[in-house]
């Protein structure tokens, strides 16, 4: 600790405080004629020479002991200051040390607890956003940070929440009234949808604390996500109308040929022979239809939850052309591969974006006219995003049918499509694919010159 010079207007006091008792008995001596001028002079003199000499060590002990507690209070460890002329001063100095020992062993054991109570709320799999009286963010766990973005403290719940039920639940938990007490229920539950792609399904739980903590926080609000469970709801109710609708009419034709084979076609061998045929047919629909609808249901069960792996997809493309090359050559289709030399990986699931290529590629080689090439390119996009496109030179879709080639059963020509062996399904299983990657499909066509399907990807 530096020394520092003692501001003279502070030892000129002191010193004049110390003097006056002395001084003054003098004085009074000398105006009783009990002591002689110049010996009152002489004793004030020394009196004075002494009186400043220990005042000034003891003034200097002070500033020692100030400048030590100042540094305790800045949390560093001084040295303990030797303070011979101020005994007192120094056993202040010796029980400050001591208590600042205690508030930093304290201090550190309340921020451990403060670590270990945030690591907790981290861990927390659902979103947790604190709020204080003026309905501004306090604090949010790491679940939050994810689904809404880096939210600051000090911000408004609306600039990342644009619910407006949720605000008004949340206003309505904090109103007061005349008194200045809480109006209403210290909690409740509000549902609301969050933007997408793909939309998340939310249950909003708010709570009201009985007293403000210490950062501020007087209400917490939990989202739970509901979408799997929304979803498996409506996968069943879709399911049933979508399967009762679509297996009515090949399951009515096996009867009818289970009925005509028990009956009149008993004994006639060509005519089981060709109703056995057409019957393996509606069999084999039937099942692709079961799979591609088991297929469409889980995918959207998961479509809320992103992928997060490197895919190659220089190898997911040559496994699928692999897959149809036979298929392209019994129709007298080429497939062409065209990949850029610096194709990176993308961030996805490997088996499911073999399922979106392969529908693709499946259906630009149905659809396309003999002896054509099917082209499948794959190259960066920009903005940290590939493109991969499937084109086909086909009949091509009239542009009224664009919109709608995603939904489920839809077909462009129902007939050909079930000719060809389609569901009607895969286009629908491609979009939530392609949604749960946080991708785009992009569909562009033109009747007479053929169509082109070209999925964007995030690269990892």
């Amino acid at each position: 600790m530096a020394d520092q010079a003692i501001p003279f207007r502070r030892t000129l006091i002191a010193n004049a405080v110390a003097l006056a008792p002395s001084w003054g008995a003098l004085a009074i001596l000398w105006w009783l004629d009990e002591l002689a001028g110049r010996a009152t002079l002489f004793a004030m003199a020394g009196i004075a020479v002494v009186t400043v000499f220990l005042v000034q060590r003891y003034l200097a002990s002070l500033a020692t002991f100030a400048r030590f507690v100042g540094e305790l209070s800045d949390e560093r460890e001084p040295l303990m200051p030797r303070l011979a002329f101020a005994p007192a001063t120094e056993e202040l100095a010796t029980a400050a040390a001591t208590l600042s020992t205690g508030w930093r062993r304290q201090r550190a054991s309340m921020d451990s607890l403060a670590a270990s109570a945030q690591a907790i709320v981290d861990g927390l799999p659902d979103p947790l956003i604190a709020l204080d009286r003026q309905r501004r963010i306090v604090r949010t766990n790491l679940a939050a940070a994810l689904l809404l973005g880096n939210a600051g403290p000090e911000r408004d719940v609306s600039t990342v929440l644009r619910q407006p039920q949720l605000l008004a639940a949340i206003d309505a938990l904090l109103e007061t009234g005349a008194d200045g007490n809480f109006a209403r229920p210290d909690q409740s539950a509000v549902e609301l949808v969050l933007a997408g792609p793909p939309e998340l399904d939310m249950m909003a739980h708010l709570r009201r604390l009985p007293r403000a903590a210490a950062d501020g926080s007087l209400a917490l609000v939990v989202l739970h996500d509901t979408t799997a469970l929304r979803r498996a709801e409506r996968m069943r109710a879709d399911f049933v109308a979508n399967a009762s609708h679509e297996l009515k009419t090949p399951i009515a034709g096996l009867a009818g040929f289970i009925e005509t084979l028990r009956g009149p076609a008993r004994d006639d061998a060509a005519a089981r022979e060709r109703f056995l045929g057409i019957m393996g047919e509606q069999a084999d629909r039937m099942r692709r239809l079961v799979d591609d609808l088991l297929m469409l249901s889980r995918i959207e069960q998961h479509e809320h939850a992103r992928p997060d792996a490197a895919v190659d997809l220089e190898r997911v493309l040559r496994s699928v052309l692999d897959l149809l090359q036979l298929k392209a050559a019994s129709r007298n289709v080429r497939i062409e591969l065209e990949l850029d030399p610096g194709l990176p990986r993308a961030v996805g699931d490997s088996d499911e974006l073999t399922i979106v290529f392969q529908n693709l590629v499946d259906n630009a080689v149905k659809y396309a006219r003999p002896s054509t090439a099917v082209k499948v390119a794959a190259k960066p996009f920009g903005g940290g995003r590939i493109a991969v496109a499937v084109s086909d030179e086909g009949d091509g879709i009239p542009a009224a049918h664009l919109p709608r080639l995603t939904e489920r059963f839809y077909r462009v020509d129902t007939a050909r499509s079930r000719q060809l062996g389609g569901t009607g399904l895969g286009l629908a299983i491609v979009k939530h694919v392609v949604n749960r990657h946080r991708g785009r499909l992009d569909i562009q066509s033109t009747p007479g010159k053929g169509s082109t399907f070209t999925v964007t990807l995030p690269a990892a």
